[in-house]
């Protein structure tokens, strides 16, 4: 049995891994991947002590950070439920939480969890999406841009991840559409000047995006002029699906109160969910800045508090 498990191999999953490493507690992170939301980004340029830095990069340090302590990891794993349970006759945990967490490959037992799961991509639900998937519709610039070298890319969705998206197809694509549904783009200002000083990026704005076509492969997409009502298509060879995340959360609701927006209610100052034992830290929780640099935050302090959690059970 270990003391902790942490779901998630993000910026704040990584982070309570050190921290819990450190404390000496006998941990295992679960994580499908670690890439993530933070991975996915072109230019990370507002992490302290990093001017400007590839998402990729900074996760691959992250990682290397991560392996210098001792932590058990189970990668290319994701969490399927996890439960309270009672596998042991410890006398000494009579009345404690025991967690069981069941991936799609094997059971792992701990005293207490930290889920930093982080956030899914959002989908548009329209005709087309899930057949092309992987034939020119992507989630992930970083993962799939390759696919566009030299070719013409849109991007549905006008803010920071979308704005970022297209200054890095940029840098591959000949042509990049920006489509976004409402009036304006609302990325920062910044992004917003790069993007205006880029002579391969256009903005569609008022652009409620219908259907998409192709034949093996994305050829266009279908999108709505919100103001005047005429629908267009747009004849390009790749999608890029950048329209936010929502939590990561369905594994957990059985233990953990949700907000409306779906993020876990934490209590602030200690990152403990209303079940005792299980902590939540990063984009997962209901903490209102979602930055790399806030999850980190929160992963410390939540293995911090679990280390606190875990002496008054002694």
């Amino acid at each position: 049995m270990y003391d902790l498990i942490i779901i998630g191999g993000g910026p704040a999953g990584i982070t309570a891994g050190i921290y819990a490493a450190r404390k000496k507690l006998n941990t295992l992170l679960i994580s499908k991947d670690f890439v993530g939301q933070t991975g996915s980004a072109f230019g990370v340029e507002n992490y302290t002590g990093f001017k400007e830095i590839r998402g990729l990069e900074l996760m691959k340090r992250f990682k290397e950070h991560l392996e210098k302590f001792e932590i058990d990891i189970a990668e290319f794993e994701e969490v399927e439920k996890i439960e309270k349970t009672n596998p042991t006759r410890d006398k000494s945990l009579e009345g404690v939480n025991i967690f069981e967490v069941q991936t799609d490959e094997e059971k792992y037992f701990a005293k207490t969890i930290i889920i930093a799961s982080g956030r899914n991509p959002r989908s548009l639900e329209v005709p087309g999406e899930k057949n092309f998937l992987g034939k020119g519709v992507s989630y992930c610039v970083t993962c799939d841009e390759t696919m566009v070298e030299g070719k013409i890319a849109a991007v549905v969705g006008g803010g920071n991840v979308g704005l970022e998206a297209g200054l890095e197809l940029a840098e591959f694509c000949t042509k990049v559409y920006i489509l976004e549904f409402a009036a304006k783009i609302t990325g920062d200002e910044i992004l917003q000047q790069e993007i205006g000083n880029d002579k391969k990026i256009s903005i569609i704005n008022n652009a409620d995006v219908k259907e998409i076509k192709g034949d093996n492969f994305v050829r266009g997409i279908v999108y709505e002029d919100r103001r005047s009502k005429k629908i267009d298509l747009l004849a390009v060879d790749g999608i890029f699906i950048e329209i936010g995340a929502a939590p990561s959360v369905d594994f957990a609701r059985s233990l953990a109160e949700l907000n409306k927006a779906g993020e876990i209610k934490i209590n602030p100052r200690t990152c403990e969910t209303k079940t005792s034992g299980l902590f939540a830290a990063g984009d997962v929780t209901d903490i209102r800045d979602k930055q790399i640099i806030t999850a980190c935050g929160e992963g410390s302090k939540s293995a911090l508090s679990v280390y606190e959690y875990l002496k008054g059970l002694r």
